[in-house]
């Protein structure tokens, strides 16, 4: 009777601490299951996401249709949105900000279009032509259109290799056939929404490539200040160098009491222009740009010549003129779309290529001076362009009289500032592997030439990107003191780690293999960090490790060889007696893990929604 009084007494106690545990031990949330959608409503999701991810259709929502018809002629000419809105005090800012980058665009634009092998006017009328396309299509208030030196260089480096500049008619054709295909590249992206290709050239790319840019410019300037007669075509430091050393004694004599006459070049040269246009009465010489449509390549072995020229400056420009867009519009806050942009940049360069212009994009130089002077509207884009139409009326004829040293001392002070050594400093610091693509481009651009320079700022941005890709980070995580929050014992020491029975590990990056390479990678180093964990848990004589849980907050999405590589992961600590545990997992992989039933081998008790709550269960 005792004995059996009690086991029965023991087992109302046991019942009773049961009780007690379960109504005091915190509720653990069971993950939810979200509700299955068809391959349609997958297809039209992921479409949008990535196309049109701004929802660029949002203010035509229940218009009526006049009103839809009225905002779809505005988005293709925003100038009838801003026009209809401009009031007679912002043309003051627009005015002076106008004059302002007509004053800083002349001189360089006789200076780049010699960059890129052309007659001075063909600068000029690159800075006529497109920023009034743009003042009609583009939606920055504050980018200042024309040649930039970059794009003059790369133009000019890569056509010459095909066409000796010196037979300027066919030069000529290869460079409006490159400009037109330039903008076709540019329009085409901006229409189908695909600007985010323009993302594979990082930022730490262009610094490099644009400091590289800036001394081979600044070396191919030699020539005009030294007064060398034979000069080699190509970039590089090493020939430029050695084209100056053996040809410099072929240089006139300079005199240096004239030492100042550079640095005040560009005024002189103004006064002198005025006064040779009222000798010879040369105003009355008209200035026309000349049509250059029946010049442009449509056919015939040039067409995949020029192509290949166009649509590599096409997106050179692009990447400019988006970034400083960006920059301005984040200063004023308002929203500039980027593809907007490149249609609009597509569509002005298309158009000048049909009026003797060549590749015009957005100058950083003269739209921080635009900014700067205060303007408020793309009109100030007006005035410059008009204002380089009088230039063009009045001295055209006389640019053939313009100083090659003039030219030369102009074209390397506008591109000092494209060396930004602050911002090399500033990407040493922060990030490495940027540093390298950084280092990658100057030097390609400085030793070899501008065109491979570009590719390889391309081919190590691509690099970084699939290395991200392909390299899921994991990581231990403890559990903060005092919290139920789990983090990475790295970045926070004082997390301890739940000894007991498991371990928890976290995936930084998506499950989405490329290659075979991440799949090992990941399996390697789960298996490799729960090795670590059982040998610190057997040297400690602590209990021997029975369950993993990865965390799934961070994997936004999984593909078909992730969940095989979790399936092998399963079947491998099943061996070794581990039971796998997932957090958190996202809506898709949630959906992907159901459908292709992991879920139940796993098993649904063993999906939480937090580490914590796994933790609770699983080591109580």
């Amino acid at each position: 009777m005792s004995g059996g009084r009690v086991a029965t007494e023991t087992d109302i106690a046991s019942a009773a601490s049961s009780r007690r545990y379960a109504e005091n031990a915190p509720y653990v949330h069971k993950v939810g299951m979200p509700p299955k959608q068809s391959l349609f409503q997958e297809f039209t999701f992921m479409f949008k996401e990535t196309f049109f991810h701004d929802d660029p259709l949002r203010p035509f929502k229940d218009q009526p249709r006049s009103r839809k018809l009225q905002l779809g002629i505005q988005a293709v000419f925003p100038i009838l949105d801003w026009g209809r809105k401009y009031k007679l005090h912002m043309l003051k800012g627009d005015l002076i900000a106008g004059l302002t980058i007509a004053s800083l665009c002349i001189p360089q634009d006789i200076g780049y279009a010699k960059l890129a092998n052309l007659d001075p006017q063909f600068g000029l009328y690159s800075s006529f032509v497109p920023p009034l396309i743009y003042a009609i299509m583009g939606s920055s208030r504050d980018i200042a259109i024309g040649p930039v030196a970059v794009v003059s260089l790369l133009l000019g480096s890569m056509v010459q290799k095909e066409i000796d500049p010196k037979h300027k008619p066919e030069y000529q054709r290869l460079m409006f056939t490159a400009t037109f295909f330039a903008g076709v590249t540019q329009f085409l992206l901006g229409f189908f929404r695909l600007g985010f290709l323009i993302d594979f050239l990082s930022h730490a790319a262009i610094v490099g490539f644009m400091a590289g840019a800036a001394i081979t410019i600044s070396l191919q300037q030699l020539k005009g200040l030294l007064g060398v007669k034979t000069f080699t075509k190509k970039t590089d430091i090493v020939s430029v160098m050695r084209s100056v050393w053996t040809n410099v004694h072929h240089g006139g004599k300079k005199n240096k009491k004239l030492f100042w006459v550079p640095a005040i070049a560009p005024l002189i040269s103004v006064i002198i222009s005025t006064l040779c246009v009222f000798i010879t009465h040369a105003e009355k010489k008209e200035a026309s740009i000349p049509p250059s449509v029946h010049k442009i390549h449509f056919t015939g072995s040039y067409v995949a010549i020029g192509f290949r020229i166009g649509a590599i400056a096409g997106m050179i420009g692009l990447t400019e003129a988006v970034a400083i867009g960006r920059t301005f519009a984040a200063m004023k806050d308002y929203h500039l779309d980027g593809n907007k942009e490149m249609v609009a940049l597509g569509s002005m360069n298309i158009i000048g290529s049909m009026t003797s212009c060549y590749v015009a994009t957005g100058s950083f130089s003269r739209s921080a001076v635009n900014y700067m002077a205060g303007c408020n509207t793309a009109f100030s884009n007006i005035v410059m362009s008009l204002v380089v139409l009088l230039t063009l009326e009045l001295i055209t004829p006389l640019f053939k009289y313009t100083p090659n040293a003039i030219l030369a001392s102009i074209i390397i002070s506008a591109v000092v500032g494209l060396f930004d050594y602050e911002a090399m400093i500033l990407i040493w610091k922060i990030d490495k592997f940027d540093f390298v693509a950084c280092m990658g481009a100057f030097f390609g651009v400085v030793f070899v030439s501008v065109e491979i320079g570009l590719l390889i700022a391309v081919a190590i941005s691509f690099a970084k990107i699939l290395l991200q890709v392909t390299r899921p980070r994991t990581a231990v995580l403890g559990k903060i003191p005092r919290t139920t929050v789990y983090r990475n014992i790295q970045q926070y020491p004082e997390a301890t780690k739940v000894h007991e029975t498991s371990v928890t590990i976290a995936s930084t990056d998506d499950i989405v293999f490329s290659e075979i390479m991440k799949l090992e990678l990941f399996f390697s180093r789960i298996l490799r960090l729960l090795a670590d964990e059982e040998e610190e848990q057997k040297a400690n004589s602590l209990p021997r490790i029975q369950s993993l849980i990865v965390e799934m907050s961070p994997v936004t999405d999984i593909d078909t060889s992730g969940i095989h590589a979790l399936e092998d992961l399963y079947k491998s600590l099943k061996k070794r007696g581990v039971q796998l545990a997932l957090a958190n997992p996202g809506q898709i992989v949630l959906d992907k893990l159901h459908t292709s039933d992991f879920a139940n081998t796993v098993g649904d008790d063993k999906i939480f929604l937090t580490v914590g709550d796994a933790v609770m269960t699983l080591a109580p």
